[in-house]
């Protein structure tokens, strides 16, 4: 076993930004020659990082030819931290020959901080990574001190090469992008869901039996900074589950959601708002075929609020798992985007709802987006999506009819637009099932202007207000459940996206 210190003294490279980086010194192996088949060996290396850090330090490895299997693990210390102050988290992830600059030719795989240890080989690679041979040149280990304690973060690296044969390499196979589907339809669906392929804890198979049991028609996998899953879930694809391919890009500035994209696309992570770079990866999802999802907006951890803006997105998701604080934020904001939209007469950004579920007891389906679709297929449902046909439900029990109607029977639903003059009546008419003593609201870009009595325990009622477009510029529903005291309204039930009135 050969040793190495790394720190932050011994840098080979520094490359300023926000985003910055930093290079360690190589971490060598003797050539091949010689070796006999099974010969491992092994180099370990340890560092300091201080508080300040760049976002990712990277340690050179020279990979030698004739090697089967390059194998990582790592440690790194957790010391007590005073109350509020962050401690050492430490990601940790690899890049090929192919390099480590941005955009990803290189991507080897990604774990974060989800694993201890991790092996690529051609015929096999630990989740989160992507088997493939393993050619000779420089790869980098990738090391993402998320955060650092105020003592800084004592790290040690073992990487380990096998010499031999590689074996022989695996052909991936994915999903259809069809399923039987029921024709124009409303169909139900989950695009943020986590397996162990980054940190959840669920394997594709038991995504898809608790999915089927949710009442999903579709999902969307969204592991973290990794597109390694997209070749684990064709066997879990049928006639009544469509199953679309993603990734949750997870910055140091928020998280978005690759909603849909080609089957094995990658999306670069490794920036920060200030850097000016999000685009050039909005638009790489959007040519993969996907659809620019910003995640959880609103969220508390650290780096997960979102900071990139809403220019390049296609949708946002406003309700993330069971219904709490931060959502009743990201669903105020998004309100106000919708104002702004009238304002500038111009496209809107449409609401989604995703369960964010990592592993037991996360339920798979809580919330879903239902969306109105001419067919379950990728294509037919993305265009839902982006047209805002949908609305939020808590579960496969709540179903909701929103539409809007003029004096001589124009006629509008979720997502659309009822063109009528300003001063035409128009119903606005709810019927919503399965959300027993609830409270439904209309909102429109004055605010609310109607909250119901709560409908039955039969779960079951019809909500109808007359208004005018001069009045109300749009109008959605909300649906809450009861609330214990105080002003506050409720948990949701169910959400729709918002009908437009006017010209």
């Amino acid at each position: 076993m050969g040793e190495d210190t790394h720190g932050i003294g011994r840098r080979a490279l520094f490359v300023t930004g926000a985003a910055a980086a930093l290079t360690l010194g190589t971490v060598s192996f003797a050539a091949a020659d010689g070796q006999a088949p099974g010969t491992r060996e092994t180099r370990t290396v340890r560092g300091t990082l201080p508080p300040g850090c760049p976002d990712f330090v990277y340690v050179p490895v020279e990979v030698p030819s004739g090697v089967r299997e390059i194998k990582v693990s790592y440690t790194y210390d957790r010391p007590n931290v005073p109350a509020g102050t962050t401690g050492n988290a430490l990601d940790i992830g690899i890049f090929d020959q192919h390099g480590i600059e941005l955009g990803g030719a290189g991507f080897r795989g990604w774990s974060g901080g989800a694993r201890t240890e991790f092996f690529v080989r051609a015929d096999d690679a630990t989740p989160g990574y992507l088997p493939g041979p393993v050619h000779a040149g420089t790869w980098h280990v990738a090391l993402g001190p998320y955060t650092v304690a105020p003592q800084g973060l004592d790290y040690e690296l073992t990487v380990t090469l096998t010499y031999g044969e590689p074996g022989t390499p695996v052909r991936p196979v994915y999903p259809p992008e069809r399923a039987a589907g029921r024709g124009r339809a409303w169909y139900r669906g989950d695009c943020h869901l986590h397996s162990w392929y980054s940190d959840g804890r669920r394997t594709p198979a038991e995504i898809a039996a608790l999915a089927r049991a949710a009442g999903l028609d579709f999902i969307n996998s969204s592991d973290h900074n990794t597109h390694s899953s997209h070749a684990h879930w064709a066997d879990q694809a049928g006639d009544d589950l469509l199953i679309m391919l993603g990734e949750e890009i997870t910055t140091r500035n928020g998280h978005v959601v690759a909603l849909g994209t080609d089957p094995g696309t990658f999306v670069d992570w490794r920036y920060r708002a200030r850097d000016n770079r999000f685009g050039r990866f909005a638009q790489r999802i959007r040519k993969a075929g996907g659809l620019v999802v910003p995640a959880h907006p609103h969220a508390t951890c650290v780096g997960c609020a979102w900071k990139f803006g809403f220019g390049e997105a296609d949708a946002v998701e406003v309700w993330n798992g069971p219904y709490t604080p931060d959502d009743e934020v990201a669903l105020s904001a998004w309100d106000a985007t919708l104002v702004a939209s009238v304002r500038a007469g111009g496209a809107w950004l449409p609401a989604m709802g995703n369960s964010d579920a990592h592993r037991d007891p996360d339920a798979v389906g809580m919330p879903q987006t239902v969306v109105l679709a001419e067919d379950l297929t990728r294509e037919a449902v993305q265009e839902g999506l982006r047209a805002g046909r949908s609305y939020i439900a808590e579960s496969k029990n709540v179903e909701v009819s929103f539409t809007a109607t003029g004096g001589r029977g124009e006629r509008a639903g979720i997502g659309e637009r009822l063109k009528v003059a300003a001063d035409t009546p128009v119903t606005v008419r709810l019927e919503a099932s399965g959300v027993p003593r609830c409270t439904v609201r209309f909102v429109t870009d004055e605010g609310v202007l109607l909250t119901g009595d709560p409908l039955p325990v039969t779960g079951s009622g019809v909500v109808e207000w007359r208004t005018t477009p001069q009045y109300a510029a749009y109008v959605r529903a909300e649906l809450r459940h009861e609330t214990a005291a105080g002003p506050l309204p409720g948990a949701l039930a169910a959400l729709t996206n918002p009908i437009f009135l006017g010209r």
